[in-house]
């Protein structure tokens, strides 16, 4: 799977009584997969994955990848404290047709877990995971932060095509990529214009495929009754191949730039849950070799993204992703929603940078 572009972790919304409200979740996959985003993580840290039980997991998944246009790349964090519980729900998105899944290295039993335990713990995950494996190191949430001694070994892994990395470190994400870059390189298969081709997208041209009827069918009438005209199959999706190595996305919306120019491939940015275009904006001249035009959007984004995503977190995303048309509302207890003050600060952030 080509991990390349600006990926958005989308927020999970809740009724005012704390329950899933699924109907705005479909709303903002939606609507966010009509933007320029490469794809969605449905999941992840801003989607308060761990405030979910595994039946409320399971139902956000499933709704979201319902709700997720085919050509986005899906991702579904699935990281659990163990193999078992991780495992089960990376079936689960292979069965609702996410293309990935993101797994953060377990935390609670901190003392115990030795480079060796984390070595089992991933490997584990991706021998039996039937989707690619992207590693999750986000240390100001667990507290610890994968060593990059692991994350080289486990980059030799088939099934662990990447690290999404979330220190906030441009020099850790530069140690990633040189740590990975003799990983072996994978095959994977891109649109002309090399942009990822999604499970989701084939199974669709299958089933358009599917309904074909040849013209012998047609010419019998199948029982006997007057043979109807049916429309051609679909032309099969046009693709080619491009070989990838170990893929590094940065986590942080401050430094997307410097980044990218010490080899991340992308980013998973909470703050593109809320102001998609201004983030893809800055990988776009990026990629156009416009170093410019990156820097100064970059510096268009830097004080809201610090702000809203860095030091206010969920609520602040969630409260952003309010006043810029998608739905956020409040986050689970014990997270408390922003103040009245807060909400002034962060529209005036945003004043600037509605999507």
């Amino acid at each position: 799977m080509l991990l390349e572009g600006i990926f958005a972790p989308i927020t999970t919304p809740f009724y005012s009584d704390e329950r899933l409200y699924l109907k705005k979740l479909e709303f903002n996959v939606a609507r966010l997969s009509l933007t320029a985003l490469a794809g969605l993580v449905v999941l992840g840290s801003t989607g308060e994955a761990v405030a979910l039980d595994d039946g409320e997991t399971r139902e956000v998944l499933s709704t979201a990848a319902a709700a997720a246009a085919e050509d986005k790349v899906l991702i579904a964090g699935v990281g659990c404290e163990s193999v078992h519980a991780t495992v089960a729900l990376a079936e689960f998105a292979a069965e609702h047709e996410y293309d990935a899944v993101l797994v953060r290295n377990p935390s609670y039993y901190r003392p115990q877990l030795s480079d060796a335990a984390l070595l089992h713990y991933f490997r584990s995950v991706a021998d039996r995971s039937p989707l690619p494996v992207i590693l999750y190191s986000i240390p100001k949430f667990t507290a610890f932060e994968i060593p990059l001694e692991v994350v080289t070994e486990l980059a030799q892994h088939p099934n662990i095509i990447g690290l999404k990395e979330s220190s906030g470190s441009v020099e850790r994400v530069r140690g990633a990529v040189q740590a990975t870059r003799l990983a072996p390189r994978r095959t994977v298969r891109v649109t002309p214009i090399f942009e990822a081709v999604t499970g989701r997208m084939l199974a669709a041209k299958a089933a358009t495929s599917g309904n074909f009827i040849s013209a012998a069918g047609l010419a019998s009438g199948g029982d006997g009754g007057v043979a109807l005209a049916v429309a051609p199959p679909a032309p099969a999706i046009k693709t080619r191949t491009r070989e990838v190595g170990f893929q590094v996305l940065t986590g942080s919306a401050g430094n997307l730039k410097e980044s990218l120019d010490a080899g991340a491939s992308g980013a998973i940015l909470a703050f593109a849950t809320c102001a998609p275009q201004a983030c893809q904006e800055i990988y776009v001249a990026w990629k156009e070799h416009d170093d410019q035009l990156a820097q100064d959007r970059q510096q268009h984004i830097a004080q809201a993204s610090d702000v809203i995503g860095g030091q206010l977190g969920i609520a602040g995303i969630k409260y952003a992703c309010d006043f810029n048309g998608y739905f956020g509302g409040k986050a689970r207890s014990p997270l408390l929603p922003v103040t009245a003050e807060t909400r002034s600060e962060i529209e005036s952030l945003l004043a600037r940078i509605r999507n």
